[in-house]
């Protein structure tokens, strides 16, 4: 298993950024894939975004794409996720997850492991 800790969440005014980090431990982190899904109240977790193990492939959300980017650094253990022009819809906690293998997926069934999310408000 691979411990995951994000942070970097807070209350934004609508057009602002965040940074977002995901910090793992436990095991090998260049040996896994990994996304930053969301939850917003009452809806269901829904990918935003994910990345493969050495960064060669990408893949975003419609609704994020453009304003998003998400990054590692397999020589710290961190992925991070980069959030612009953020729009009260952006608002959720974000959880970052992790799967075996080099190959990023788009189903939180696919992923193994999971952070305890960090907070994104978006005021209007």
């Amino acid at each position: 298993q691979v411990q995951l800790v994000e942070s970097g969440g807070g209350l934004v005014q609508a057009g602002g950024s965040l940074r977002l980090s995901c910090a793992a431990s436990g095991r090998t982190f260049s040996n896994y894939a990994m996304g930053w899904f969301r939850q917003a109240p009452g809806k269901e977790r829904e990918f935003v975004t994910a990345i493969s193990r050495t960064s060669d492939w990408t893949y975003y959300a419609d609704s994020v794409k453009g304003r998003f980017t998400i990054s590692r650094d397999n020589t710290k253990n961190t992925v991070y996720l980069q959030m612009n022009s953020l729009k009260p819809e952006d608002t959720a906690v974000y959880y970052c997850g992790a799967r075996v293998g080099s190959a990023a997926r788009t189903a939180a069934d696919d992923y193994d492991n999971w952070g305890q999310g960090t907070q994104v408000t978006v005021s209007s």
